[in-house]
């Protein structure tokens, strides 16, 4: 397994590059998973304010104007960081390998690297400022039309949050007695112990909150969701099976049936992230060894990432033909549930004993998704018609307090 890049790029290519130990290989792909989300959402909200299901809203732009004092401030801060902290664990990634997450947390850095890197950033933002000034006569605020594409940067911004807030919450619910034990250690690792349903309800919730403040309606905003999700999940699940990051299946020593390879029947997770050895209650390993299940688990991530990206396809290709807004959502849930419900039957997970019934969260919730599926799929059916909400409301682009105010006394 890969805890990190520096391990993927050394047994690929056999190139040992210490840099690398600081991209952290399932954090990579939770990034790489908001970056298709963000892309496929994006091509969604072009095509229904193509096809007039929604529109955009009016709003202001200032041009001819040139950065003010607290841009310069912000980029010279945000470049010092940058080139104080990261530059300077970059160039001397080979002296703190052994221990990278430490130097990340640390007070070390260079004031060189830092002030360099501020003096570049303040005057990439003053080369912007000059060329946009020189396109106008005159400084000005222009009324311009805000897409609903062009939100989604707020969109991601709002998903990212409140969907790690909702996976750490409900991983810490399901997880409860391990969570006690150590609550600020277990809140201060961001990509450590993650509930994929936590993050759909809570992230959900967020940006169903923003889009009706933007004038989208609630059903179109599902819609355009639901396939981005599960690509995002399919892809997510990449980085928990090349890391290791114990969320594997349950002890699996039946033979190959022969038509599949070893690693995609039965996998022991070397060197996995999770630093495991024994699967049976999760037992780390002992200090100073390699880790490596001591008995082979179904590879239950790289299964649910196959069929995550697989139901997205699927999806994709209905998005155009089914017409009742909110109906493609319905079955992405009830894909979703019906995917992850039959999966837990070979996934390590808490279980609930309830009614004599041994069930777990995921279950649970599984459960719940393709019911509201199947119920939202009816009423939608029942009730087709949507509404376009209006865009008399507006805001302001690229202006800053000051300049808004200066505009309204004029």
């Amino acid at each position: 397994m890969f805890p990190n890049f520096y391990f993927l790029f050394k047994d690929l290519f056999g190139i040992e590059a210490c840099a690398l130990v600081y991209i952290n290989t399932f954090g990579f792909f939770v990034a790489i998973s908001f970056l298709l989300a963000n892309l496929t959402m994006t091509w969604e909200l072009q095509r229904k304010e193509k096809d007039g299901l929604i529109k955009g809203m009016p709003g202001k732009q200032w041009v001819g104007v040139m950065p003010n004092m607290s841009d310069y401030a912000w980029n010279a801060a945000m470049g010092f960081i940058l080139g104080w902290k990261f530059l300077y664990l970059i160039v001397n990634a080979c002296d703190f390998f052994s221990d990278p997450q430490s130097k990340i947390l640390s007070s070390e850095g260079s004031l060189t690297m830092g002030l360099i890197a501020a003096a570049i950033a303040v005057g990439m933002k003053y080369y912007q400022g000059w060329k946009t000034k020189n396109k106008h006569t005159e400084a000005k605020l222009e009324a311009v039309t805000i897409h609903p594409y062009q939100r989604m940067g707020n969109f991601t911004i709002i998903a990212a949050v409140a969907g790690l807030l909702g996976a750490k919450i409900f991983d810490h619910m399901e997880h409860w007695d391990e969570f006690i034990k150590n609550p600020l250690g277990a809140f201060l690792n961001p990509f450590s112990g993650l509930t994929f349903y936590g993050g759909l309800i809570v992230g959900g919730g967020a940006v169903l909150w923003y889009a009706r403040k933007v004038n989208i309606h609630w059903r179109h905003m599902l819609d355009v969701g639901g396939p981005a999700m599960m690509l995002a999940y399919g892809v997510g699940r990449i980085g928990c099976h090349m890391a290791g990051d114990g969320d594997w299946g349950i002890v699996n020593t039946r033979p190959n049936p022969g038509w599949l390879p070893d690693w995609l029947w039965a996998y022991t997770y070397p060197n996995n992230v999770a630093h495991v050895c024994d699967p049976i209650g999760g037992v780390p390993c002992e200090p100073g060894v390699i880790p490596q299940l001591s008995v082979p688990v179904w590879p239950t991530p790289i299964y649910e990432a196959m069929m995550g990206i697989g139901l997205f396809f699927i999806l994709w290709s209905l998005r155009k033909r089914i017409k009742v807004p909110g109906v493609l959502f319905c079955i992405y849930l009830i894909f979703a549930g019906f995917e992850r419900f039959w999966i837990e039957k070979i996934r390590v997970n808490a279980v609930y004993h309830i009614g004599g019934m041994n069930i777990t969260q995921a279950e649970i919730i599984s459960v719940v998704l393709m019911i509201v599926g199947a119920i939202g799929w009816w009423w939608f059916k029942k009730h087709p018609e949507v509404k376009l909400l209006s865009s008399a409301s507006g805001s302001d682009i690229g202006s800053t307090p000051a300049e808004t105010a200066q505009s309204e006394e004029k």
